[in-house]
């Protein structure tokens, strides 16, 4: 049987989908309140709880921006191809239209699993990894990772490409080069897994 939303639960559904289709990440509670206009900082958040409520959306509230329709796959991907995410601007969503270089028509059936965007790596803090200064890393968007895998991650507003490592409570973004130290997270952190390497293209 079909969800009933009121006609406002309906209309910030549609803008968490929009927002996930064309910018590759939810919008935040603040981003809800400032597009639909509402006075009561706590107004986002109560339609939400009740989409919630209704089995409309999921809701991390550990994550500043983890409310995902419930019927999310993560398939997603903003315009043709893969984009090209290049130099990310501070704080602003992975997908954003000003972090885009260019669009690149592969088979993402290639990797697996499928990826959603490739960044172009800066540095050579992985490069024993293989993964070298320029090259282009395909990434499938998730906010899980497994301990030992390479993720893409936004600690404080800055993007970084490190392998994931887990000891006890504490976690780590460990580089591949030894002239590069880990990333411990503290508590203290803003701190967000982006996505999964799934494999690295060069020369196109």
């Amino acid at each position: 049987m079909a969800m009933k939303l009121s006609s406002r639960q309906q209309e910030i559904l549609d803008f968490i989908r929009e927002r996930i289709r064309y910018e590759g990440l939810p919008p935040t509670r603040a981003e809800i309140n400032a597009h639909f206009g509402f006075s009561s900082p706590n107004a986002a958040q109560s339609h939400l709880r009740a989409l919630e409520k209704k089995g409309a959306i999921t809701i991390n509230p550990g994550l500043a921006r983890g409310v995902m329709p419930a019927d999310f796959d993560g398939s997603s991907t903003p315009g043709n191809g893969l984009p090209i995410i290049g130099r990310v601007a501070a704080g602003s969503p992975l997908l954003a239209i000003e972090n885009h270089e260019s669009t690149v028509h592969l088979d993402a059936a290639l990797f697996h699993p499928r990826p959603h965007y490739l960044l172009r790596v800066r540095g050579e803090s992985m490069k024993d990894a293989g993964i070298s200064d320029g090259d282009l890393l395909a990434v499938h968007r998730t906010r899980e990772a497994a301990h030992g895998q390479i993720v893409v991650a936004r600690i404080n507003d800055e993007v970084t490409v490190k392998r994931l490592r887990r000891r006890g409570r504490g976690i780590w973004l460990d580089p591949e080069n030894r002239r590069f130290k880990p990333i411990q997270v503290s508590s203290g952190d803003d701190f967000a897994i982006e996505g999964l390497a799934v494999g690295v293209l060069r020369d196109l």
